[in-house]
C-alpha cells in the first residue's frame, strides 16, 4: 500500500486551488416564498432583474404536491378533479332533448332515402 495520500481525492475537477471560496461569478437574485394550504413554505430564487409579472403567483410545492401561493394567510385551494365525462355527456350539455330528437329524425330520414325506402 502507498503511504502517501492522493492530493486530488475528494475535489471537483476545475475547482481551483484548495480553499478557494469564490468559484465563479454569482448573479444577483431574489428569493420568493410560497406557502401551501398545509402551511409548508418553499422558496424559489429568480434573477434580480426579472419583471414582477414574470414571477409566478402559484407554484407546486415540491414535498406536498399542493399548489403554493405567495400570500401566507390565503394559500391557494386545491382544484377539484372533475370526473371523466363521456362523449355523450358532452353532447347532452350542448343539446336539448328536443334538438337531439330532431337531429336523430333527420339522420334516420337521410339513411332511409339512401337505402331507397
Amino acid at each position: 500500500m502507498a503511504v502517501g495520500g492522493n492530493a486530488i481525492r475528494g475535489t471537483r475537477v476545475g475547482s481551483g486551488p484548495m480553499g478557494e471560496q469564490d468559484h465563479g461569478h454569482h448573479a444577483d437574485r431574489i428569493s420568493v416564498s410560497y406557502w401551501d394550504a398545509l402551511g409548508n413554505e418553499t422558496v424559489r430564487h429568480y434573477a434580480a432583474g426579472l419583471p414582477e409579472e414574470e414571477i409566478p403567483d402559484i407554484v407546486d410545492h415540491p414535498h406536498s404536491g399542493l399548489p403554493a401561493g405567495r400570500d401566507k394567510e390565503n394559500p391557494p385551494e386545491v382544484a377539484k378533479n372533475e370526473p371523466y365525462k363521456t362523449h355523450l355527456a358532452y353532447v347532452k350539455e350542448r343539446r336539448t332533448d328536443d334538438e337531439a330528437e330532431q337531429l336523430l329524425d333527420e339522420a334516420l330520414q337521410k339513411l332511409r332515402e339512401k337505402r331507397g325506402q
